[in-house]
């Protein structure tokens, strides 16, 4: 007997067959995509992680609580973070945060479903408020052609990034920025109007790539009002975009309750003040304190939380995985075995 299908059947028949194949397809770049992207409404619950790869390369390996071998951003995701930040450098010197190296980075982040943030430094090492030094490419170049500067590279990575599938959901114009960027032309204190048009050669490259993307001005030292009243206000009265108000917070042992306080008011300010979300972009606290650690998180995440309008979108630790004094540096959250310390339960 010869059966007759009906040609709109037939139609959604083929459809639904080949909804697998086009879902399987990716990229030569690309591993497999193993979950979901998180919803941007999310709270944003994060790490950054920019040491990895050179870490990795170095032989450090990570391990659950129970000891199991486990790839550190899967096994950061399954400690409860749902983001990853990543810091760019222009031309640094060991390659190490270059472009090629945070595309690394961040395809092992998107296939795992993670939001992203890149932080662009705009320099060939580390920008902070002691130091923002000019990279050695654009040693010379007066503020116009660093607006240039800016805006092409900025554009170019993200450009990397979007050509491999990934559009940050946040990005970062300047790294600590409480005294400007781009030393001496784009000094704050000298020259606030120069900073700020640096930051909208940042925020316009930004937009470039996608109008989506949030554009985070990052300082020091959350819990330091007149700090970010004389930033924002400045930025602010000089024609400066952006969307987010991005925050570091390192306490100890003694400090943390009073200026997590101190922050929570801060950022309520900042949020009436400007309109403007707020984000912890960075904490982190002696690794070898997790009990005290865990409660500093824990209630920063709580604070954040409750920041009016809902406007407080997150809080990510500082390079939670180095340990066994990697560089010098004491406030990762893993124990000397590359275990994760109790502190990052606040994060689950």
């Amino acid at each position: 007997m010869q059966i007759q299908i009906a040609p709109w059947l037939f139609k959604l028949l083929v459809f639904l067959l080949l909804i697998p194949i086009g879902a399987c397809k990716k990229s030569n770049n690309d591993i497999a995509a193993v979950t979901l992207p998180i919803s941007s409404t999310a709270f944003a619950k994060g790490a950054d992680i920019s040491w990895l790869t050179e870490m990795e390369a170095s032989g450090k390996r990570f391990y659950t609580g129970a000891g199991a071998e486990q790839e550190c951003i899967v096994l950061l995701k399954n400690l409860g973070m749902n983001s990853i930040r990543l810091r760019v450098w222009v031309n640094p010197a060991n390659g190490y945060n270059n472009v090629a190296d945070v595309l690394a980075k961040a395809i092992r982040a998107r296939n795992l479903g993670l939001r992203i943030m890149i932080d662009f430094h705009y320099s060939d090492t580390w920008a902070d408020p002691s130091q923002q030094t000019k990279p050695t490419a654009w040693a010379s170049q007066d503020i116009a052609a660093l607006q240039t500067s800016v805006y092409n590279h900025t554009f170019n990575v993200l450009t990397s990034l979007k050509n491999s599938g990934i559009t940050p959901e946040w990005v970062q114009v300047g790294n600590e920025t409480n005294n400007g960027m781009l030393w001496p032309e784009g000094k704050a204190s000298t020259s606030m109007a120069n900073f700020a048009m640096l930051v909208n050669a940042g925020y316009n490259a930004v937009k470039a790539i996608s109008t989506t993307i949030k554009v985070v001005v990052h300082l020091s030292n959350g819990y330091d009002n007149a700090l970010f009243r004389w930033m924002f206000d400045g930025l602010k009265n000089n024609g400066a975009n952006w969307d987010v108000i991005g925050m570091s917070l390192y306490p100890d042992l003694g400090t943390w309750s009073t200026l997590n306080s101190q922050c929570l008011a801060n950022m309520n300010d900042m949020v009436n003040r400007y309109n403007k979300e707020v984000i912890i972009a960075e904490v982190g606290m002696s690794w070898d304190q997790p009990a005290a650690c865990q409660s500093f998180l824990s209630d920063i995440i709580l604070k954040t939380k409750s920041v009016s309008g809902n406007r407080g979108i997150g809080v990510m630790y500082w390079e939670p995985e180095a340990y066994g004094n990697w560089q010098g540096y004491s406030k990762g959250s893993f124990d000397n075995n590359g275990k994760p310390t109790t502190a990052l339960t606040a994060f689950n």
